[in-house]
């Protein structure tokens, strides 16, 4: 697992990544050298020697970083636009500002709640929307906002306006926390942030109701769970993170539903995490996770 950043006030992060060829690295450290930062960790990938995709992270330290954004921006677009590459530079000490959708299961959505209080993930969250009234005492107790949107059968649409009255500009992240809903694809074009969803690793073996009986009915020997980017395609999106657990005949489905949701939330919050540390770039439809 990545070793997570310091979120110190004068900590920056590069993200840098377009066609491979000589001279990235070389520009990118000359533009960080003359400001006078200092290269903390640097992670780089080419898919191939020649004709590849490079992508670059670099975490770096510089005395009044905000000050000098505007200069190292300018510098950037001039060393790095040359070379027809893309660039984000991001202010560490700013936290992503994240929402979370949730339907009547708690342990991903909880799970989060309580890294963000105990300060694991870099993130706030500005609030949890339920399909269902269920969860909100114990949202609230965190407190945060926690915000039901009935989703009438039939009436899907309605509800994913007043889902992007909420969300739209307001967040730079989507987690779907065991959401037992499918999102269109004008919802996805529209909500302005990226959406990163879990679910168990049975799919598409496993579709439909009662998963976890319908696996230990074949005698599974492995549980895992899947987090990736939404797209369009249902579960088909850019995979983040992925783990698993060994199984045996003795357990129930209770024991693997068990087994399940411990996944769950461990693969969910390190792919939040690697997100909110902007680690993870996107390959088409695969991921790099610096």
């Amino acid at each position: 697992m990545p070793a997570p950043d310091q979120p110190t006030p004068d900590l920056g992060r590069l993200i840098v990544q377009g066609a491979d060829q000589p001279g990235i690295v070389s520009a990118v450290s000359s533009v960080l050298a003359r400001a006078g930062a200092n290269v903390v960790s640097l992670d780089q990938y080419s898919t191939g020697f020649a004709g590849g995709r490079f992508f670059q992270r670099t975490a770096f330290h510089l005395d009044g970083l905000a000050g000098h954004l505007p200069t190292l921006s300018a510098e950037l677009d001039e060393a790095l636009g040359s070379l027809g590459l893309s660039y984000r530079l991001i202010e560490a000490r700013k936290p992503k500002r994240v929402a979370i959708m949730a339907s009547k299961s708690d342990h991903c959505l909880l799970d989060l709640l309580w890294r963000q209080r105990r300060g694991e993930i870099p993130m706030n969250i500005a609030m949890v929307i339920s399909n269902h009234p269920d969860l909100g005492e114990d949202v609230r107790g965190f407190g945060i906002p926690f915000i039901h949107v009935p989703v009438e059968k039939g009436a899907k649409d309605v509800a994913e306006k007043e889902h992007l009255k909420l969300l739209k500009g307001n967040i730079d992240l989507l987690v779907l926390a065991r959401y037992m809903q499918i999102i269109s694809g004008d919802f996805l074009e529209e909500v302005g942030a990226p959406v990163i969803n879990i679910h168990h690793s049975f799919l598409p073996a496993f579709v439909g109701a009662g998963p976890y009986q319908k696996a230990r009915d074949r005698g599974v020997k492995l549980v895992g769970a899947t987090a990736h980017y939404v797209t369009e395609d249902l579960d088909e999106g850019p995979i983040i993170e992925q783990d698993v657990v060994r199984v045996s005949h003795h357990e129930t489905t209770p024991d693997l539903q068990r087994r399940g949701a411990d996944v769950e939330r461990q693969v969910l919050s390190r792919a939040v995490t690697w997100h909110c540390e902007d680690r993870v770039l996107l390959n088409g439809n695969q991921t790099v996770v610096f």
